[in-house]
């Protein structure tokens, strides 16, 4: 799950979920700490694009920090979104994806629990598209 979420997210989930991402272009960086990636969004979504960045990445812990800088999902109330993820084995044998999100806001600003539980809703969607695109085909 590490290698196809993170790793190779960039050509795996554009392929699983158009509707979502559509594409995924490295502007600066080696895919490391420090890459800052545009993200376009597919024509599904209610936004064009986000600039995110790559803040660290530990394939051995299987960790992964990255935070959207720029976009119009970030509208002018929110400076950052940061994201730390982490995936671990489960006691089935499959996997369990835990996911922190930081809001940095401009201001004084509210994220509504709902705001929050949208955000959690469409990352938890990935993350199982991409888990029974695995399943499928387990060679990829």
């Amino acid at each position: 799950m590490f290698k196809a979420f993170v790793l190779d997210a960039d050509t795996v989930i554009p392929k699983i979920l158009p509707q979502a991402i559509k594409s995924v272009e490295v502007l600066e960086g080696d895919g490391g700490a420090g890459t800052i990636k545009l993200i376009t969004f597919g024509e599904g979504s209610q936004y064009k694009s986000v600039k995110h960045k790559v803040d660290s990445i530990d394939k051995e812990s299987l960790t992964y920090s990255y935070s959207i800088i720029e976009g119009d999902a970030l509208s002018d109330k929110i400076e950052k979104i940061s994201y730390e993820v982490k995936i671990e084995a489960s006691s089935d044998g499959g996997s369990v994806c835990k996911n922190t999100s930081k809001y940095y806001t401009v201001g004084e600003v509210t994220i509504t629990e709902d705001q929050i539980k949208a955000g959690k809703e469409k990352a938890s969607a990935m993350f199982k598209a991409v888990e029974t695109y695995l399943l499928a085909n387990p060679d990829a």
